[in-house]
């Protein structure tokens, strides 16, 4: 495991700092765990830096990336699939390795119901009502199974060194799938406004279907019915990359737009 340092900041129980050779919060069920940030991510530092095998020990439900930027990552039910660049699902290895994810146990804390869904924005709108009636502050972590009447979702090729950055990775290799009338799962994460220097603040969601053959980040989407299943977690903690090209990194530097793109733009945008 190729990390530096490991912090975490839990909302009422101020900082605290761990040794790089033990969990970030091992077997801790109320913690969102993070490696790297996806400012990093996004100025193109793709390098893995945990392993598959050593990710799973610190959740069963999360999102994100694979070294090279190799596709999608989706974590369900405590497997961990890859959306590769056509947006074909398949479980990964044990030694492959992420850059960049979130990743929690999850418990189902309350539910609501959805149906008639017509688009992203909607859905957003409706979990939104339901995260300021419980907390803006706190972190969220989301279940949706659900009859999706179509969904767009996207991936992209693995990349080489020099990396790009994720825009232009993105720009010259992301591919596009849109499914209909398909039984799948939505794994989403909000993080709160204070989290904007560390990751995209709101909802990121990605996708896999029922049958485990597709999975991908989602552009959009409708829902005909199904359920929201959210975990609230207070705590947060993250790992940083022990690796010169992390430290090169401006992270000072505005990349609102570039996370903006990388999030929302379809093919062509």
């Amino acid at each position: 495991m190729k990390l530096k340092k490991i912090f975490g900041v839990a909302a009422l129980a101020g900082t605290f700092l761990f040794n790089s050779n033990l969990a970030l919060a091992q077997n801790e069920r109320e913690t969102i765990n993070q490696v790297a940030l996806l400012q990093s991510l996004a100025l193109g530092n793709f390098e893995g830096s945990i392993t598959v095998k050593d990710w799973k020990k610190f959740g069963d439900t999360g999102i994100g990336t694979f070294d090279g930027l190799n596709g999608e990552l989706i974590a369900l039910d405590g497997v961990i699939y890859q959306g590769d660049q056509n947006c074909r699902a398949k479980v990964m290895r044990d030694n492959d390795t992420i850059p960049f994810s979130n990743i929690t146990f999850f418990d189902k804390d309350f539910s609501i119901k959805v149906n008639n869904i017509e688009t992203k924005a909607t859905l957003e709108s409706k979990l939104n009502e339901c995260v300021a009636k419980e907390g803006a502050n706190s972190f969220y972590m989301v279940k949706i199974p659900a009859t999706y009447s179509q969904i767009l979702i996207r991936s992209e090729a693995k990349q080489s060194k020099p990396y790009p950055t994720l825009v232009e990775a993105l720009q010259a290799t992301q591919k596009e799938v849109t499914l209909t009338n398909i039984r799948g799962t939505i794994v989403g994460l909000y993080c709160p406004a204070y989290m904007s220097s560390l990751n995209s603040v709101g909802w990121h969601f990605h996708f896999i279907s029922a049958d485990k053959k597709f999975a991908g980040h989602v552009l959009e989407l409708g829902i005909n019915s199904g359920e929201v299943q959210f975990d609230k977690t207070d705590n947060f903690a993250m790992c940083v990359p022990n690796n010169k090209d992390f430290q090169n990194l401006n992270l000072g530097k505005d990349l609102s737009e570039d996370i903006r793109k990388a999030e929302q733009d379809k093919r062509g945008e």
